[in-house]
């Protein structure tokens, strides 16, 4: 079983998208320097320097205050509702959120009150109070509907997908992701569409509907190599082979395999490039070929004591003993003595 990509994170919708300048007020000093505030805390936000950013935000936050404008509280509330979920604070960014909430629907700020809605569901769907997060989502689902916010739409049906998945009900999350995935198709956003087909796979792999997985994985290698994202891509190789073997294709998943590897050597990423040489061994054991499955074990051997690592070393040699064993070939087998 392959390990699933992170699927922890929510779609994320830039804030900006959410941010409409009031020139009335800007002749209030406070006013213009909260949003410049403002907009430099969610630039922070948007680079991922989030400490800074709820800093920021929270300057923000007090200038808007003092000149009661609720708007832009409104605003800063959900930008740092934002922040605190990316560090994984959920009581405070529920807290902010709900704050948020309150007055976006008190000022009749749509956006601010789709944001807050999804940013509260995304908390409570990581502190596993799935009820709760199903109904905020649902609820920022109908705003982004009712203000024909087609990427606000999109994100709160891929994040309904992740709730519904995180509960163990991946048909459920199956019917969402694919609602999201033509929302992204429409809009052309391929970062969008890659996260929503990762999920998709994800949960078609849960339901062991192998076939499904390989093709959600196989548009999911092609949007990783246009964007160009190499790592990503390793990932995405390592979790079709793995699923092509589920579904007994074994040279297809010897293809993928091989395929990860180059990658891996040309990036001179050594963990995946040992773990590609242990999944090509294991398959050519499974197919009966004692030696591409050795050669494969020898590479690895070689490849953990150019590095070092002493514990991958005694793996190496133990998987190299075995296939030996399984041939016959003792005195070769002999050769190799784990410590």
């Amino acid at each position: 079983m392959p390990k699933e990509f992170d699927d922890k994170h929510g779609t994320f919708v830039p804030p900006t998208e959410r941010l409409r300048e009031d020139k009335s007020d800007a002749i209030d000093p406070r006013k213009a320097e909260a949003d410049c505030l403002l907009e430099k805390g969610i630039e922070q936000y948007q680079i991922r320097d989030t400490h800074h950013a709820l800093k920021t935000l929270q300057h923000a936050l007090e200038l808007y205050r003092a000149v009661q404008d609720l708007p832009g509280e409104g605003r800063a509330l959900s930008g740092l509702g934002l922040g605190y979920y990316a560090l994984g604070n959920y009581p405070e960014a529920i807290a902010c959120s709900r704050q948020s909430l309150t007055i976006a629907a008190q000022v009749g700020d749509r956006q601010t009150e789709r944001q807050a809605l999804a940013n509260l569901g995304n908390a409570y769907r990581h502190m596993e109070d799935y009820p709760r997060a199903i109904d905020y989502k649902q609820r920022s689902l109908q705003v982004a509907q009712d203000i024909q916010d087609r990427r606000g739409e999109m994100a709160a049906l891929n994040n309904l997908g992740m709730v519904y998945k995180a509960m163990g009900d991946s048909l459920q999350a199956i019917y969402y992701y694919k609602r999201s995935l033509t929302f992204a198709r429409e809009l052309k956003d391929l970062q969008v569409e890659g996260q929503v087909l990762r999920n998709l796979g994800n949960a078609y792999h849960a339901i062991a509907d192998y076939a499904q997985t390989v093709e959600c994985y196989e548009q999911l290698l092609m949007i990783a190599r246009l964007l160009p994202d190499r790592h990503a891509e390793m990932q995405i190789l390592k979790n079709l082979a793995s699923a092509c073997f589920m579904l007994g294709e074994s040279l297809k998943a010897i293809d993928y395999h091989q395929q990860r590897l180059a990658t891996a050597k040309r990036l001179k990423d050594h963990r995946h490039e040992e773990q590609a040489l242990e999944s090509l061994g294991i398959i050519f054991e499974n197919l009966g070929n004692y030696q591409r499955a050795i050669d494969c074990y020898e590479q690895r051997l070689a490849l953990a004591q150019a590095i070092k690592d002493h514990r991958l070393e005694q793996q190496a040699l133990a998987s190299i003993k075995t296939a030996c064993y399984a041939i016959g070939d003792y005195s070769r087998a002999n050769r190799y003595r784990t410590k």
